[in-house]
């Protein structure tokens, strides 16, 4: 299986008809990977592929648009008939299974076990599923926040999650084939660095000397296509922005 990134959900901060919150299928070496579970990606994840197939899940930080859909996942794991052969992995920040059970009023983080398996996930984070590995970097953000680099047989696939400007980002992507980046906001406020505007999306994808650059998570003050052209003209190379139920082959 080729390494492919499947496009479930791209708004920002709320999801909008047709358009959920941030979410990808990742798929290669044989594992399939839920990236982020914004507010609608299980809905578009069933599209896609049966959820019991899931080899890990892998959430960047704990922002609703980013996780909210984790308790759609119990639901259907633990109630909906949709429960998977062993309990799936989840690497998310430290404080992703206390939250979720708090959801259900339960102080316990074993509520959850059953269905799903806490892996807190720390900077220089490595792990292997199948033939497909997972780097994660800590990254600039107002919380607790990762991104990801996947590698599939000299295949690099990086995921900047939610990230103002950060030495550590444009490391993750380095040399990498496909560079899911957000563009978030049109301008910096005065003191505040935690998302990219498309200028910075385009900035870091040229350091890091990656072949493609896909941006996302694109907020209210932009459009797609804007955030797009903007990027590019930083960039200077192969540049698009994700759409929903597009797959991005490597």
């Amino acid at each position: 299986m080729p390494l492919s990134l499947t496009v479930l959900g791209t708004a920002s901060p709320h999801p909008g008809p047709d358009r959920p919150c941030s979410g990808y299928l990742l798929r290669g070496g044989g594992a399939e990977v839920w990236v982020d579970a914004g507010t609608g990606t299980f809905a578009e994840l069933r599209r896609h592929t049966d959820p019991r197939r899931l080899t890990a899940i892998w959430i960047s930080h704990l922002h609703a648009d980013h996780s909210a859909d984790l308790l759609a996942a119990v639901y259907a794991f633990a109630y909906g008939g949709l429960t998977p052969p062993a309990p799936v992995p989840v690497y998310a920040p430290a404080d992703c299974a206390r939250r979720l059970a708090g959801f259900f009023g339960r102080p316990d983080v074993r509520y959850l076990s059953g269905v799903l398996d806490f892996r807190p996930l720390h900077d220089g984070h490595t792990v292997r599923h199948r033939d497909l590995r997972l780097t994660s970097r800590a990254v600039t953000h107002d919380t607790e926040a990762y991104g990801l680099r996947a590698e599939y047989r000299g295949s690099v696939l990086a995921y900047s999650g939610d990230s103002g400007p950060c030495d550590a980002l444009t490391g993750l992507a380095s040399g990498a084939d496909l560079f899911l980046c957000e563009a978030d906001i049109d301008a910096h406020r005065e003191g505040e660095q935690v998302h990219l505007t498309p200028e910075d999306a385009g900035g870091t994808a040229r350091r890091a000397g990656v072949r493609e650059l896909v941006v996302t998570h694109v907020g209210p003050t932009l459009t797609r296509d804007s955030a797009a052209s903007r990027a590019a003209a930083a960039f200077g190379g192969p540049t698009r922005a994700a759409v929903e139920g597009t797959t991005l082959p490597l």
